[in-house]
């Protein structure tokens, strides 16, 4: 039985959510749809700790992408910020934030990284 060549996986809250795509862009279009559902949930409320956090600096929830490599990987993501801004990021451990400002949309920045490590 052979794998999928994309795996999403979503972090929200204590659920961790698995899926299995073989088309990047299928893959692309579930984490979208699922990162939109999550912010229609509305904004996260403001942590006090140590020092306080508003719904900006907190992740409501992260999603990830990634492929089959031999020694390394693709990985990329979108982060839901308690606010529902979306921020892109590459990278599994070492996470890089990207800048989005030039592409139609996070995701279309997620695809296109993903596009370019898988090669």
């Amino acid at each position: 039985m052979a794998r999928s060549k994309w795996k999403l996986t979503v972090r929200h809250g204590s659920e961790v959510e698995h899926a299995e795509y073989e088309d990047l862009g299928e893959a692309v279009a579930a984490m979208r749809g699922r990162a939109l559902e999550i912010r229609s949930e509305g904004p996260a409320r403001p942590v006090s700790s140590v020092r306080d956090f508003g719904p900006g600096d907190q992740v409501h929830a992260r999603l990830q992408l990634s492929g089959r490599g031999l020694l390394r990987k693709p990985v990329a993501g979108v982060d839901v910020r308690g606010d529902g801004t979306f921020v892109p990021y590459k990278g599994g451990v070492g996470r890089e934030e990207l800048d989005a400002s030039g592409h139609g949309t996070p995701f279309d920045l997620v695809r296109e990284t993903l596009e370019a490590e898988a090669r």
